[in-house]
């Protein structure tokens, strides 16, 4: 094989490597009920740091990563965390939206629907591979925001998992067959339950 196709074989390979995927050879994590959720830290939709440790002992922590802000299932999902936000304070949770996009995606996104709650901009997939989501490739999508067409790009796609970590750090809640509309609804009764088997 000569040296010159060996080189175009390696440049080849380098385009199909994407960021934030695994390697072909490392398996996916694979959290179960009961483990103890990974800590992570993101950038917010303020552009600021937000860290996971910050909920511990204090908190039940609902963890939802979602394909792409803007898009028709996600901005369903994230109005339903909005419109049942009381019902979720008065239980002692907080919501934390994560998703592929960049930051400026997800200012658009929470001005544009009034999201209530935060949103963390995990570009190169490291915090779904914690998690063991699933992540494919990016894409763009077009949007009328405040009568201007605005194209919304992102490096990678996340696959729509859910998780709910309680005050302990332990995950109670796992999804990874989310309908978008219901995630709230059953994260609310999940919560209602371990809150009545603990009293």
């Amino acid at each position: 094989m000569s040296t010159l196709f060996k080189n175009s074989m390696m440049v080849f390979v380098s385009f199909l490597i994407i960021p934030g995927l695994w390697a072909a050879d490392e398996k996916p994590v694979d959290l179960k009920v009961g483990d103890l959720a990974p800590t992570f830290e993101a950038k917010n939709d303020l552009g600021k740091d937000w860290k996971s440790r910050s909920t511990l002992d204090k908190q039940y922590l609902v963890v939802y990563f979602y394909p792409a802000a803007m898009t028709e299932g996600c901005t369903k999902q994230a109005c339903s965390y909005r419109d049942n936000m009381e019902d979720l304070k008065l239980l002692g949770v907080k919501v934390v939206g994560i998703s592929g996009d960049p930051v400026s995606n997800l200012k658009i996104f929470k001005k544009a629907h009034n999201l209530n709650f935060t949103l963390l901009s995990d570009e190169k997939g490291e915090i779904a591979q914690k998690f063991g989501v699933p992540v494919k490739a990016g894409g763009s999508i077009v949007q009328m925001i405040d009568n201007q067409e605005v194209t919304l790009s992102r490096e990678l796609t996340t696959a729509r998992w859910t998780f709910v970590i309680d005050k302990k750090g332990r995950i109670i809640y796992k999804n990874s067959s989310v309908n978008a509309e219901k995630d709230t609804r059953e994260v609310l009764e999940v919560i209602k339950k371990d809150i009545d088997q603990t009293q």
